[in-house]
């Protein structure tokens, strides 16, 4: 089975881009697309298709189970997890395509800086003021938020978010959420109030984060339920 995976590289974050692809004959269908950059590292003499060698490509990854979030990357356009990404799926169309994520700075080839998903978490204070307890009430919901994965792949596709932006995607809405539904009345006013401003009031309702989503989280029911809380009801407080 042979396929050319074609490679977006960038050497620094100041470098300028290119592409360097690279024809193999495959055994295995089975293989995930981080089985593939593994196996491209462990092999020292292979050459691209120009015949120049290929050196080492830059990538995270770290629990190649689809728990962590770090291999998220571009394949063939779509923002998927290396490790949930199975070349079966793409051998069909000749050729697969990996990029970094466009929307965050390139570190190097395939690794981009995602520090800003924390950076935005700190900012509209997502800590807690007190303790929460779980009740019959917010369970559901606040295991559905743990599961977010931080990979920032629903962020890649919202059309109105962007680093340096106002809006924080879907990536601090749902982690905001399980502190929000679990606190008090009166607690957590600050979180509350960078919600409105930073979520609230950027969010176009688009769902791209739900249909991209690798853990399959249920944004629009996280969204609805934070909303509610963070906003309409102090609203009709008001």
């Amino acid at each position: 089975m042979e396929v050319l995976i074609e490679i977006k590289r960038q050497e620094t974050s100041e470098s300028k881009p290119y592409f360097q692809s690279i024809r193999l004959n495959l055994e295995k269908e089975n293989l995930t697309v981080a089985s593939l950059l593994r196996e491209i590292n462990a092999e020292p003499e292979i050459k691209d298709i120009e015949g120049k060698p290929v050196s080492q490509i830059s990538w995270e990854c770290s629990c190649l189970q689809k728990k962590c979030g770090a291999c998220a990357m571009l394949i063939n356009g779509k923002p998927r997890l290396a490790c949930d990404a199975f070349l079966r799926d793409y051998v069909k169309k000749g050729k697969i395509s990996l990029a970094p994520f466009s929307k965050f700075p390139v570190i190097k080839d395939l690794i981009v800086d995602r520090s800003i998903l924390y950076n935005n978490l700190k900012d509209i204070k997502n800590y807690l003021d007190n303790e929460i307890s779980l009740t019959d009430k917010n369970t559901d919901t606040a295991y559905e938020a743990s599961r977010c994965l931080m990979c920032g792949c629903c962020l890649e596709v919202c059309p109105n978010f962007y680093v340096g932006g106002d809006f924080y995607g879907a990536a601090s809405f749902v982690p905001a959420t399980r502190l929000i539904t679990g606190s008090e009345k009166g607690e957590n006013k600050g979180l509350k109030k960078e919600y409105n401003e930073h979520i609230f009031k950027g969010c176009g309702k688009s769902l791209a984060c739900k249909d991209i989503c690798p853990a399959g989280i249920d944004m629009d029911k996280m969204l609805s339920k934070s909303n509610a809380v963070a906003v309409w009801k102090r609203l009709m407080k008001k």
